[in-house]
Order: structure tokens, then sequence, then C-alpha cells
């Protein structure tokens, strides 16, 4: 008994010990100094190691028996969203790469990566085959069912090359529309469409646990068109169908994939497309998520959409030589107001205010009225400055960034301008005072 104890106290040590590793080279090496990994879950990534990127751009991480099976992210650079890719890991090899800027990941060694990176090339080999036919009008159809043979058999090799694998729900989740009969290319291409998520199960965690569903949904929404409808409608009934598909799996899954799509809208301003979203799903998965907070930021920006009246506020202006208080709304008279979010103590600001009120000396009289929103932690140096621009309507943000009217509008630095039409509702939120002026000088483009 002695003897097997001992023997197991010396084991158990060797087995926690027990290591695999995922090493590679980043080139050129100039251009990468740490490599981040995670594991990759359906809900959140988790943070596991980092390495140091060599002056040769070798890095290596150790993985011991505490590190499971799964999809693992390497991240490069930052932002982290947009520089990384997934590494299938399956607890029983070791995993070697090569990464360049331009051409991506190459696994040199690894059974299951190169395996689906072997399916990835040869699948888009005869897609492109199918496409090449199509392009050039052929007629023989005989060649055509050809390259679907080849398709067919690629797909099932690899679906049985891959049996017991985790890339197997990959492979099979990737499985194209094979037509049985020979079509034209209208009705193949709409067949595509129609069946694209056949093989696409929203509910299996290995692909939850990846980056694959986020990058199907995306190629759908914006790669699916249609020649009866313009483009922000099409990209809605595209996220229609997505949709569909998607409300097999948990409402986190759903929020987080939904929520990528939303943001993605809102970065091209596409503010019409992220309020749909919104509106018609994320704001009630919200809601029953209890998830406060992206329910209140989904709130904000609809209230800062263009087209939007801007929200209210209390303001003073003189009047038959007296102070009155005014709200927003009541303003008349000019063709167009800017609200400028500043602060005495920013030095942007003291840049770009003078800029501001130049410029409107410039503009014909009362073709535009400024809102100046001072936010400040005191209101001394603040008042001192308003006299310098006496044209300006001047309110005092008090709190400075804990101030309402800041809230309201969603102010995270200064100086921030909106630009309202003569019945205040916003049509342009310029990134700084140079795009402000080429609005006015014809130039819509933020």
């Amino acid at each position: 008994m002695y003897k097997r104890l001992l023997f197991l106290t010396f084991l158990l040590p060797s087995l926690l010990l027990a290591q695999h590793s995922i090493k590679g080279v980043f080139s050129p090496a100039k251009d990468y100094n740490f490599a981040l990994l995670y594991k990759v879950n359906p809900t959140i990534s988790d943070y596991v190691t980092n390495a140091e990127i060599q002056k040769d751009g070798s890095f290596e991480f150790k993985l011991d028996s505490t590190h499971t099976k799964g999809t693992y992210r390497l991240v490069y650079a930052v932002p982290q969203e947009d520089y990384n890719f997934d590494i299938i890991y399956n607890g029983k090899e070791d995993i070697e790469l090569a990464f360049n800027s331009e051409t991506g990941v190459e696994f040199k060694k690894s059974t299951e990566n190169k395996l689906l990176a072997s399916y990835t090339n040869s699948m888009s080999m005869v897609t492109q085959s199918i496409g090449n036919y199509f392009s050039q009008e052929s007629k023989d159809t005989t060649a055509l069912k050809a390259i679907f043979k080849t398709q067919r058999e690629t797909q099932a090799n690899f679906e049985k090359a891959a049996t017991g694998t985790r890339a197997l729900a990959f492979i099979k989740a990737n499985k194209p529309y094979i037509p049985k009969k020979i079509e034209g290319v209208k009705t193949y291409i709409s067949n595509l469409k129609k069946h694209y998520f056949d093989f696409v199960d929203f509910n299996n965690p290995i692909l939850q646990s990846s980056s694959f569903l986020e990058e199907r949904m995306l190629n759908y929404v914006f790669g699916m068109s249609s020649e009866s409808k313009d483009e922000l409608e099409n990209y809605k009934e595209n996220i229609d169908v997505v949709y569909g598909h998607m409300k097999i799996a948990p409402k986190k899954v759903q929020r987080i994939l939904l929520f990528d799509l939303w943001q993605q809208m809102a970065d091209l301003k596409y503010e019409s497309v992220s309020n749909y979203i919104a509106e018609t799903y994320l704001m009630d998965i919200a809601v029953n998520l209890n998830d406060q907070q992206l329910l209140q930021s989904l709130i904000l920006y609809k209230n800062l959409s263009k087209g939007t009246v801007a929200p209210n506020f209390d303001l003073e202006i003189k009047e038959n030589g007296k102070l009155v208080t005014k709200k927003l709304t009541d303003l008349k008279g000019a063709e167009n107001y800017i609200i400028v979010f500043w602060s005495s103590t920013c030095s942007h600001c003291l840049d770009e205010i003078p800029q501001l009120q130049t410029f409107l000396g410039s503009l014909e009289k009362n073709k535009v009225k400024i809102v100046a929103v001072g936010l400040e932690d005191e209101p001394y140096g603040w008042k001192n400055l308003t006299f310098d621009y006496p044209y300006f309507i001047h309110v005092y943000g008090e709190g400075k960034w804990e101030n309402k009217i800041g809230d309201a509008y969603g102010v995270s630095s200064t100086p921030t301008y909106f630009i309202l039409d003569k019945d205040k509702k916003i049509v342009a939120k310029p990134l700084n005072f140079d795009v402000l002026k080429a609005y006015f000088e014809g130039d819509e483009e933020e």
C-alpha cells in the first residue's frame, strides 16, 4: 500500500505538469510585441496567458492539464476584436503556426487545425470554379455537373476525415447548398441565399465558442443583396432571416451576436438599421436579461439619431434687456442651431471655440445660433471666458461629467458638436470643428 501511495505521489505532479504548447512565428516580426491567449466560451472569453513575441517573431504558450479542449483565441494587436484568430485545441497535440499580416495564419503542426484549413481551401477552390463557370456564361452542363459532384464528394470526404474531432462541427456547419440538378445562375444564387443556414445550428456550443456564428451572420447580412430593395431595407430583411435561425440560441448568445451587428451598423452610420435591430430584437433581449446598461445605451443612441428632435433642456436668453428661461425647442429665428459641449479646462476646446466664433461671424446674420454648454466643476473660469463669446447662448453644465444635459447627449469628451435644423431635429454630429465647417460649406460627409 505504501509503495502505491508513493508511486501516486510522484505521478500526480507529472500529470499536472504534462504540457502541450501553442507556438509559432509572426512576420514581419517588428510589427508585433505581445500575444494574448483566451479560451472562448459561448458568452465570454476567459484570459489564459500571454507571451512576448521575440525579435525573430517567435512566441510560445505552455498549456498544462488544466487547460481543457476547446477553441482558443490568439490576440496580437489592438483593438482586440479586430486583430485575432481562433485555434482549435483538442488537448492531445502541440500546435505550431505561422502568421503573416498579409496572408493570415498557416498551421504547420496540428491535425485538427490543418484539417479545417484544408477543408476551407478546398471548398473555396470549388466555389471559385462555380463562379468562373457562371461568369463565362458556359453552356457545358456536363462541366457544371462535374463541379457540383466534386463539391459534394469534397464535403463528404472531409466530414468523414473529421469524425471524432471538434473540426467536424465547423465542417458540417459550412456545408454549402449543392443542387441535385442543373440550375441557371439566378436560380442557383436564389437557392444559395435560401439555404444559407440549413446546416448552421446556433444552439451548438462548439460554434457558439468561436467566431463562426458571428462571421456567418455578417456574411449573410452584408453579402446577400436584393435587386428589389435599397441597401438599408435589404439589410433589415437579411437581419430578420438571421434572427429566424438565431432565436433557438440562449438569450445571452443572441445578445452578443445582435449587439455586434448593431455596433457594425452604428460604426457605418446606418442609424436606421441600428435602431431597427434595437427596437425589433435587442431591447426585448436586454429587458429579458435585465441588462439595464445595454437598454440605456440603445435608448440613448436612438434619442441622438439623425432626424430625431434633440433632447430638450433649459437655457437663459435676453429678451427686452432681461434674462428669461426658455427651452431649447423655444428658440426661433435661425436656419440651424449648433450645440457645442465644451470646457474651460479643455485645450482642444480653447483651440476650436474661437474658430467657431470666427466662423459664426462669416455667416449671414441669424443663419446659425450657437448654444454652448460648459461642462465644469466650478463656474468661475468658465464665466470669465463666456464674455469672449458674446454671441453664444451660454449654459452652465454643473457637475461636468455628471451633468444631466451632457448625459442626455451622451457626451464623453469635449468639444462635442450637434447640428440641428430649425425644428431642433439633429441633422449632423460632426467629429470636430473642421467637419462642422465642411457641413455648412456643402460637404456633409462626417
